[in-house]
């Protein structure tokens, strides 16, 4: 069947029958295709693009490498699910949530959607070609479950827009951001990206080897200072052991010229 939301011009495929949410998360009839659950019934989601799943690879990197350096207890999660509603469920391309909300959904059986009062911290998503979709109708549903901060990525438009403050009386409140300006997030401060990165990522396996070569680099280079250390440690402790030498030949002289009855120290009248 279809079902057509008046917000959206084109019908939205459903399934015939509806469920219940506690039945759409032990749902396993079609166990390689992603559903979400939109007022009880289950809508297949589409195949992204390669641009829709290079972009999410690159926010997915920075996010993780932010949450790690800032020693947060937060996780960033691809193809996990959301409870929006009685029955219905979003799976957004991108979730940041506590570590503790997750381990709930770890410990309940069924598919990994966080239920209420396990709302995330943040939600990104990378419009589809039905922008309605995460523009008008996902918008409404995040707002509803009190969700700090929605992303929404829009590439065909060129443009990153971030919506905050959802219990604001008219919903969210949104900023947009277009190329040559940079993004930064309410719920993660200290992190800043280039639009024009995010609306056409570098390749992220590329990102992690100009890391690692960077790292190799400065690991080399705290190796040579060790060395140069070292060297110059070895250079003193010989230059001591010289010292302690010359000292001690110094002493045997002193005491053999006083065996013989000759004050050394009267050598330097």
């Amino acid at each position: 069947m279809t079902q057509t939301d008046p917000s959206i011009a084109t019908p939205i495929a459903v399934s015939p029958k509806k469920f219940t949410f506690e039945e759409y998360i032990l749902y396993k009839e079609e166990p390689d295709v992603l559903h979400e659950l939109y007022q009880g019934y289950l809508i297949p989601m589409a195949t992204p693009s390669a641009l829709h799943i290079d972009i999410c690879k690159f926010l997915i990197y920075h996010l993780q490498k932010h949450i790690a350096a800032q020693g947060l207890d937060w996780l960033v999660l691809a193809e996990a699910g959301v409870r929006t509603e009685i029955d219905g469920a979003r799976i957004p391309d991108i979730i940041v949530c506590s570590r503790n909300a997750w381990e709930q959904v770890r410990s309940r059986p069924g598919s990994g959607v966080l239920d209420f009062g396990e709302a995330p911290l943040l939600i990104l998503e990378v419009a589809s070609t039905n922008w309605r979709e995460d523009f008008i109708r996902k918008r409404s549903e995040y707002g509803s479950i009190n969700i700090p901060e929605y992303c929404i990525v829009d590439s065909s438009k060129q443009r990153i827009r971030i919506l905050t403050n959802p219990t604001h009386e008219t919903g969210y409140e949104h900023i947009d951001f277009v190329p040559g300006q940079q993004i930064r997030f309410g719920q993660l401060p200290g992190l800043v990206l280039s639009v024009d990165d995010v609306l056409s990522p570098p390749n992220v396996e590329d990102l992690f080897k100009a890391e690692n070569a960077q790292k190799q680099q400065m690991e080399r280079q705290l190796a040579e200072e060790r060395d140069r250390a070292n060297q110059e440690s070895q250079r003193a402790n010989q230059e001591s052991q010289r010292a302690n030498q010359e000292s001690q030949r110094a002493e045997r002289l002193a005491a053999l010229l006083r065996a013989r009855g000759i004050d050394p120290d009267g050598f330097d009248e």
